[in-house]
C-alpha cells in the first residue's frame, strides 16, 4: 500500500485534474464510519461521496481500502506571533504574566521578518499532521505595534489556495492601558484581521474595555473571540460584562470565549447559570489544554487545579466547544509539535473526557471550530466542501485519536500536500 501511494505522490500533488480516493471508511458524525468513494473535482472541491461513481476518463483513481478519510483538523486558537520563540523569551515562573512580560520585551524589537519566518514554519508544521485551517491572535498594542499582524496579514494571503489563517486583531489590555492609544488604532488594527479579540481580565477597567472591542467589530461587521477569565479567581468575573455585550451589539453566533479557566472553579450552580446563558446566545467556548495545564494552578501548595474549564459540562450541556493548541514553543507553552491530534488526546486526558468520548475529542478539532470560525460550508465530508482530507491506516475515529496513525496522507484544497509513513521496527526472534 505504502509503495503504491509512494508512486502516486507526484501525480496527485500535481493536482487540478478529478481524482477519485475508492473504498476508504468515511468519518460520520459521531466517529461511526462507512465505506464509500470520495471524488474530488478538478478545483479542488469534493463533487460526490458515494459508491460506483460516475468518473471521466482523466480522472485519478486511488485506491483507499480501509483507509479511514477524516475532514482535516482546525486550529483554531494559536498565537503564530509568539511561536517558537521559547529560546528568546525566558519564562523563569512558568505564570501566565511571567510569560506575557517574557513576551512583551522582545515585541519591543520584534523584526517583521523574524514572525514570517517562525510563523511560516510553524505552519508547514501543522499542515503536515492534517491542519489546513488555523486562527492566530496576534498581539496588538505600543509594544507590538501592527509589526506582527502586517507579517500574518501577508502569510494569509500566500496561503489562501492551501490552508485557511484568520488572524484575531488581539488588542492588548495593559494596567494602566492608555485607552486613548486603543481608540486611536482600534478601527485600523481590526480592518487588518477577520476577528476582533483582547483579554479584559488584565485591563483595570474590563467592561469599558469589552464595550470598546465590541463596538469596534460591530462597525467592522467582524466576529469576536475574546481570552475571558484565563485564571481561577471567582471573585475577579467577566462574563456578565461580555454576555451583556452579545446581546447589546447583536453577536449571537458570531462570539467566542477562549480558555474559560474560571468556570472549573466556580461552585456548580454559578457555572450552570453562566453555561446556558453562553448556549441562549449561541457563544461558543475554546479549551486550550497545553497552555492552562502549563500556567495555572502554580501558587498552590497542594493538588494544584488542571486549570482547564469544565470541558466536560460544557460539551455534554450543549455548548459548542473546540480544543486548539493556544501557543507552540513560547513562553507561554515551552512544548508543541502542531499536531491536532496530540491537542485532542489532551484534552479527552485532562478534560475527564471518558474513554467513550475519543469521537467529541476528534469533533472538537474538526466540526466544531469549522462551525466557530464560520467555515461549515467550506469544510467537512460532504459535497461542495474543500477536500481538506485527513487519510490514514487507523482503523476508526477512536484509534485515530488515541493513537495516531503510522501512515497519514493530507489533502489541502484537493491537493495531496503531505504524506508521512513511520518505518515500523520489525524484530527477528531468532537474532
Amino acid at each position: 500500500m505504502v509503495a503504491q501511494f509512494k508512486a502516486l505522490t507526484t501525480e496527485i500533488s500535481k493536482g487540478r485534474r478529478p481524482v477519485l480516493l475508492s473504498g476508504g471508511k468515511i468519518v460520520q458524525t459521531g466517529g461511526a464510519s462507512a465505506v464509500a468513494d470520495i471524488l474530488i473535482s478538478a478545483d479542488g472541491r469534493i463533487a460526490n461521496i458515494g459508491t460506483k461513481l460516475d468518473t471521466g476518463a482523466d480522472t485519478l483513481r486511488v485506491d483507499v481500502s480501509g483507509m479511514l478519510i477524516s475532514p482535516s483538523f482546525i486550529d483554531m486558537h494559536q498565537h503564530l506571533d509568539k511561536t517558537l520563540t521559547l529560546p528568546f523569551t525566558p519564562n523563569p515562573s512558568g505564570t501566565l504574566q511571567g510569560a506575557r512580560e517574557a513576551f512583551a520585551v522582545y515585541a519591543r524589537t520584534a523584526e517583521p521578518g523574524d514572525i514570517y519566518r517562525r510563523a511560516r514554519r510553524t505552519m508547514q508544521r501543522c499542515l503536515s499532521r492534517g491542519t489546513t485551517a488555523i486562527r492566530s491572535h496576534i498581539n496588538i498594542d505600543k509594544d507590538a505595534r501592527f509589526q506582527g499582524i502586517e507579517a500574518l496579514a501577508k502569510l494569509r494571503d500566500e496561503w489562501s489556495g492551501t490552508m485557511t489563517l484568520q488572524l484575531v486583531s488581539f488588542m492588548l489590555a495593559h494596567p494602566k492601558q492608555d485607552f486613548d492609544w486603543l481608540d486611536a488604532n482600534i478601527d485600523a488594527a481590526v480592518a487588518l484581521g477577520d476577528v476582533v479579540g483582547g483579554t479584559p481580565a488584565v485591563s483595570e477597567a474590563p467592561d469599558v474595555y469589552i464595550d470598546k472591542l465590541f463596538a469596534a467589530a460591530a462597525r467592522a461587521g467582524k466576529p469576536v473571540d475574546l481570552h475571558l477569565d484565563e485564571h481561577l479567581n471567582t471573585a475577579a468575573l467577566h462574563f456578565d460584562a461580555a454576555l451583556d455585550s452579545v446581546e447589546r451589539y447583536g453577536m449571537q453566533g458570531r462570539t467566542v470565549f477562549s480558555h474559560v479557566s474560571v468556570l472549573s472553579a466556580l461552585p456548580r450552580a454559578e457555572f450552570e447559570k453562566i453555561m446556558q446563558r453562553m448556549i441562549d446566545l449561541k457563544v461558543g467556548a475554546v479549551t486550550l489544554p497545553a497552555a492552562n495545564l502549563y500556567l495555572q494552578g502554580r501558587d498552590k501548595d497542594v493538588l494544584p487545579p488542571r486549570g482547564l474549564t469544565r470541558v466536560a459540562e460544557l460539551k455534554r450541556g450543549g455548548v459548542t466547544i473546540a480544543a486548539a493548541s493556544d501557543n507552540i514553543q513560547d513562553p507561554f507553552v515551552p512544548t508543541g509539535t502542531g499536531d491536532a491530534l496530540e491537542i485532542a488526546r489532551w484534552t479527552l486526558l485532562a478534560g475527564h473526557l471518558h474513554a467513550d468520548e475519543l469521537a467529541d475529542a476528534h469533533h472538537m478539532i474538526t466540526a466544531a471550530p469549522a462551525t466557530l470560525m464560520g467555515l461549515q460550508d467550506d469544510h467537512g465530508l460532504k459535497p461542495g466542501a474543500w477536500a481538506d482530507l485527513v487519510v490514514t491506516d487507523c482503523d476508526a475515529t477512536d484509534t485515530l485519536v488515541a493513537g495516531g496513525a503510522d501512515h497519514i496522507m493530507v489533502f489541502a484544497q484537493g491537493r495531496l500536500v503531505s504524506e508521512t509513513s513511520v518505518a515500523l521496527a520489525e524484530h527477528d526472534p531468532a537474532a
